[in-house]
């Protein structure tokens, strides 16, 4: 297969929108260690919707964009990926969640989604989900399993699973998690509540979603890209300027041309494990 250079465009931050709830605040200081060190280090990755006013979708970097729109430029390098390119997948987080007892955690979710029910088997709720049949699934570290039915139109979907979220990150702490069984991470969260394992998206639905105005929770979503452009190092001078974005996009056109020209373009084929980040 014929290897491509990821495709890197200068874009309005303005035309740019998230797809996830995302605290504002973190983008500050981000905002700030751009401004030290000058350079937008690794581009965000965004798909197009080609609709009528140019907007674009956030993949991965929200604190990024936020960042840089908080220093008030007009433009940002972004990586841009089409929603059928094969390189591009979509995964699913789960949230490990701790800091308030497994039972105030229950019910902190039964206060949000009265239809939630004890359920008979992690294993057999975990097939139900993936059939569509449920909405989510608790997991607590005492073994118990919680879960609500699945609701066919998917805005109301959404709406209720972020009310969910909503209601225990305001009691307490949660990580991005790919298991699904809170008793396998209870030696690792001394105070840990218990595990929330969410359905699976379509990239699809994600778009259709955003592009009516709506929100998924934050840390459910996780787009995989291949190849990703990752220590582009491209001057912020440059995303600061008034010139017009085709001058910009020229700009960047030969700046790329010349670090490839130097060899300062590394492509690795096989799966990477950065220590510098």
């Amino acid at each position: 297969m014929e290897f491509k250079l990821p495709h890197l465009d200068i874009l309005p931050v303005e035309s740019i929108i998230p797809h996830e709830h995302y605290d504002s605040q973190r983008a500050h200081p981000l905002a700030q260690k751009m401004r030290e060190n000058g350079v937008l280090r690794n581009p965000p990755i965004v798909t197009p919707f080609h609709d009528a006013e140019g907007r674009y979708m956030i993949l991965d970097g929200t604190n990024r964009v936020m960042a840089v729109r908080q220093l008030g430029f007009p433009h940002i390098i972004a990586q841009v990926v089409e929603r059928q390119d094969p390189g591009l997948s979509l995964h699913t987080w789960n949230h490990v969640v701790w800091g308030i007892k497994p039972e105030e955690f229950l019910e902190t979710i039964r206060d949000a989604l009265p239809e939630l029910r004890r359920s008979v088997s992690l294993e057999l709720s975990l097939a139900a989900l993936a059939e569509g049949k449920l909405l989510l699934v608790v997991s607590l570290p005492n073994g118990e399993v919680w879960s609500a039915k699945n609701v066919c139109d998917l805005i109301e979907r959404v709406s209720k699973l972020n009310k969910v979220v909503f209601a225990y990150q305001k009691r307490a702490s949660l990580d991005r998690t790919s298991e699904r069984n809170a008793q396998i991470l209870a030696g690792l969260y001394p105070n840990l509540s218990g595990v929330v394992v969410f359905p699976h998206f379509t990239i699809q639905e994600v778009m259709d979603l955003v592009s009516q105005g709506h929100l998924l929770p934050a840390g459910v979503t996780r787009f995989t890209i291949s190849p990703r452009a990752l220590r582009v190092n491209y001057p912020l001078s440059e995303l600061a300027s008034d010139a017009p974005i085709e001058e910009k996009r020229e700009r960047l056109k030969n700046w790329l041309q010349k670090r490839l020209e130097e060899k300062g373009v590394r492509y690795y084929a096989e799966a990477t494990v950065l220590y510098d980040e």
